[in-house]
């Protein structure tokens, strides 16, 4: 009944696409994507007006403009609601937990929008947020939005060479800041890395604190007043986000992501691709530095209750975070992978816990989904719930595949493309492949496509981003495969971590897949070693609490990557190390462990969340024979 009578299945009628056949309404948005995407306009209800035009430059992918007579507001989309349901929960792992309606929100983004008035905020600024995901945060972002400023946020974690590479480059007029934030049971001052920050941007010209142990700016501006807000809409393309490139490789790059396109990406893959309703409640385990929190926010143009969680998902324990899709009655709970990975590792058996009747969907990203951590969803959570894995990046703040509630779910893929993204699998000659791997790529225009890099004269910074590979094509840097039998796509990792020893592709997703089985071992990470004129793959291993790295257990590691992988993808060393470096988003640095073995200098340190680890990987003597 639910796949009857979800909104993908009211769409696809008003087109006489009723045969619930999702590969046949993909089709249809890729061949007719002006009528697809005006159709997504008009079924999710977009404020504003659409105009005349759909695409123009259509043949010319950088060169392409989306609608360019529309007139739309961000904010006022997602503000459409103010009634008195719950708009937002913010909890932490200190037990905290604040609760706004439609209404309040809309009331204190109107008394936030008249301060950032009076500090002089115009169309164009940009106000940036150091911030923990919070209430306060949206509120800043729908303010900041709602007067055509341009909003950019990172999570208060990074340190100041993080936060000044980001912020400085954009040259912020305001700055919305916390005084500390807790994290793993830990409380953490960042008042003065604030105030370092502030001196080293002289384009600052205010600084709001945001404090929740004493009364601090948000309290004095909430006080104030009450007004209302005027929506001026602008165009289609106005700057609304500035988000940023995970920065491993050099400073990140700034890129700018437009009102119109970012809004109709999300509601469609919220609406139509998850069947997103006023009657659910949405969560996802995100820091205001990860794309996926614009997106989460973004659900409020729904009219859903959103849940803001800020702190450590496995603090005090493991299982902590799970308690809240009964307490919050969650129906979407959305997580990273290597999240489902740990529960898994540490046994945890949700629905022996709790009783889950509220989840019908578990979202999964940040990187590829194992077959393993399929079957203990299925095994373990919940037998009947929608594991939808959904898989894109900041670059494009969405995604390219993810999930539908017509096609089945199988067992280590991703069940489609998303609707209107012409997306595809191309080899190294720019051929099309089915059942093998190779490059993920979009041969046609999209919405939220970036409407360009902060500071990119010409494009070139844009242009040699997606655009150097194929002509005309967007590729997106993953290494991936299309299973023709059912059409769903596996992602094998970034393309730029891919090895090649003996010039044959593998993917260091698959090697992964193996290791996380292997009974004691934590973590892993693998690299490719320049050696002898060749490329040879090296495993790194990070053992679990109490348990001791053997020889018995390299030998468990060589045995199951032989027997389920292949002889080639089998590592030539195996090496514990402490810890691995992760981005501050949660995935693996490989490229910056490739790096530092091959002794040459890591470019941007400030992009990891514990840059320390790297001295493990450094001068290794096991590395020299």
């Amino acid at each position: 009944d639910r796949i009857k009578q979800s909104q993908l299945t009211s769409f696809a009628t008003q087109y006489g696409l009723d045969g619930m056949d999702y590969q046949q309404l993909h089709r249809w948005s890729i061949e007719n994507q002006t009528s697809f995407w005006n159709s997504v306009w008009d079924f999710c209800e977009i404020q504003g007006t659409n105009g005349n035009s759909i695409l123009q430059h259509e043949d010319q992918f950088l060169q392409s403009r989306w609608f360019p007579d529309a007139q739309l507001n961000f904010a006022e989309n997602l503000l459409r609601y103010r009634d008195d349901q719950v708009a937002l929960i913010g909890i932490n792992e200190a037990k905290r937990r604040e609760v706004v309606t439609y209404r309040e929100l809309y009331d204190r983004v109107a008394k936030f929008t008249a301060y950032l008035l009076r500090c002089g905020i115009q169309e164009g600024d940009r106000v940036v947020g150091w911030l923990p995901n919070i209430p306060d945060t949206v509120v800043a972002m729908l303010s900041t939005t709602s007067l055509g400023a341009i909003w950019s946020s990172c999570s208060p974690d990074f340190g100041i060479a993080g936060a000044l590479d980001r912020f400085g480059q954009i040259e912020p007029k305001l700055l919305i800041a916390c005084k500390q934030y807790n994290y793993n049971g830990k409380t953490f001052d960042i008042e003065s890395n604030v105030h370092a920050v502030c001196d080293a941007i002289p384009s600052i010209e205010h600084v709001v604190w945001q404090d929740p142990t004493a009364d601090d700016d948000f309290d004095r501006i909430y006080q104030s007043q009450s007004t209302s807000l005027s929506f001026q809409r602008r165009a289609f393309d106005h700057p609304t986000y500035i988000m940023y490139s995970s920065g491993t490789t050099g400073k990140p790059k700034c890129i700018v992501h437009g009102a119109g396109g970012t809004l109709l990406q999300h509601v469609k893959e919220q609406q139509l691709q998850l069947d997103l309703t006023r009657n659910d409640t949405l969560f996802f385990f995100t820091t205001t530095g990860w794309m996926m929190w614009n997106w989460l926010v973004s659900g409020l143009s729904t009219g859903c209750t959103i849940i803001l969680f800020d702190g450590s998902p496995l603090y005090p324990r493991p299982k902590s975070l799970l308690k809240h899709i009964d307490a919050e009655q969650i129906s979407v709970f959305g997580v990273g992978a290597k999240y489902i990975a740990s529960l898994e590792k540490f046994r945890v058996k949700p629905q022996q816990l709790y009783q889950l009747d509220s989840l019908r969907t578990i979202l999964s990203t940040g990187s590829p989904l194992s077959h393993e951590s399929f079957e203990y969803v299925y095994r373990d959570f919940k037998r009947d719930v929608w594991l939808a894995s959904i898989s894109g990046g900041t670059d494009l703040i969405s995604s390219f595949v993810l999930g539908n509630p017509w096609s089945p779910v199988y067992k280590g893929e991703i069940q489609c493309a998303g609707l209107g993204m012409a997306v595809n699998v191309f080899d190294d000659t720019g051929a099309p492949i089915q059942d093998q791997r190779g490059e993920l790529v979009c041969e046609c225009s999209f919405p939220s496509k970036p409407i360009g890099f902060w500071r990119d004269s010409g494009d070139e910074l844009y242009r040699n981003a997606y655009f150097s590979t194929h002509k005309n094509t967007w590729a997106h840097g993953d290494f991936a495969e299309i299973n023709s039998a059912t059409g769903g796509y596996i992602i094998h990792g970034r393309s730029d971590a891919v090895l090649n020893p003996g010039g044959v592709r593998i993917g260091t997703a698959e090697i992964y897949r193996q290791v996380e089985s292997i009974e004691g071992v934590q973590d892993a990470i693998c690299v490719g070693q320049e050696w002898q004129g060749d490329t040879r793959i090296i495993l790194f291993v990070v053992m679990q609490e109490g348990m001791e790295y053997t020889e018995e257990i390299a030998s468990a590691i060589r045995a199951r990557i032989r027997t389920h992988a292949t002889p080639r993808h089998l590592p030539s060393k195996i090496i514990p190390v402490s810890d691995v470096p992760v981005t501050r988003s949660g995935k693996l640095a490989e490229l910056a462990v490739r790096e530092t073995i091959h002794g040459r200098t890591v470019k941007n340190t400030t992009a990891l969340a514990n840059p320390e680890s790297l001295q493990a990987f450094s001068n290794l003597e096991q590395l020299q024979s």
